[in-house]
């Protein structure tokens, strides 16, 4: 993949981080007391839903997934005075793109913006829906993972390589990522 598609996802990714004007909060680090739950859902496909109308303005989409953490018990949206459980389908983040941007470095931006390179600490892993077709995740933030879309999927499919056993690997700083058995 080229230098246009990484500038695009770049431009994607600045765009989305414009409207919160920051990264993801530092969530890890709060404790506040659990205040119940808010009728918040992230459907499989990556729509927000507030009180089960679609939130339509991107912006404060990008600011909630900023606040989101997974706890054992499930995911909240986290602030230093407040915890709101919230459902998640699937994951709470879909990667709608990859790239790229060097030899051996497999780059893939989210729905909310968020830009994320493969590798040991973002890895890659695939498991089997229940309709048993492959269903690819990276690893985002906090134990937070991102759908691979069918599209990005296939172009990850493209860039693998024979494995151990007959399988499929794509590689990423240094780490090999099974996709699954060869066709």
């Amino acid at each position: 993949m080229g230098e246009e598609i990484g500038t695009g996802l770049e431009a994607i990714a600045r765009a989305a981080q414009a409207g919160v004007g920051r990264g993801a909060a530092p969530v890890h680090l709060w404790n506040p007391a659990h205040c119940g739950e808010i009728d918040i859902r992230i459907a499989a496909d990556g729509q927000w839903f507030h009180e089960g109308s679609p939130i339509g303005r991107q912006p404060l989409v990008r600011l909630f997934s900023t606040v989101l953490r997974k706890d054992d018990d499930g995911f909240h949206l986290v602030t230093p005075g407040e915890k709101l459980r919230i459902t998640v389908d699937d994951a709470p983040f879909v990667a709608v793109g990859m790239d790229q941007p060097s030899p051996g470095v497999l780059r893939f931006v989210t729905n909310v913006g968020d830009m994320v390179e493969a590798g040991p600490d973002h890895p890659i892993r695939v498991s089997a829906g229940p309709d048993g077709e492959p269903r690819p995740y990276v690893h985002v933030r906090g134990g937070l993972e991102a759908l691979i879309v069918r599209p990005v999927f296939y172009e990850l499919a493209d860039l693998a390589t024979p494995a151990a056993g007959g399988a499929l690997a794509v590689s990423s700083h240094g780490a090999s990522f099974p996709l699954g058995p060869a066709l």
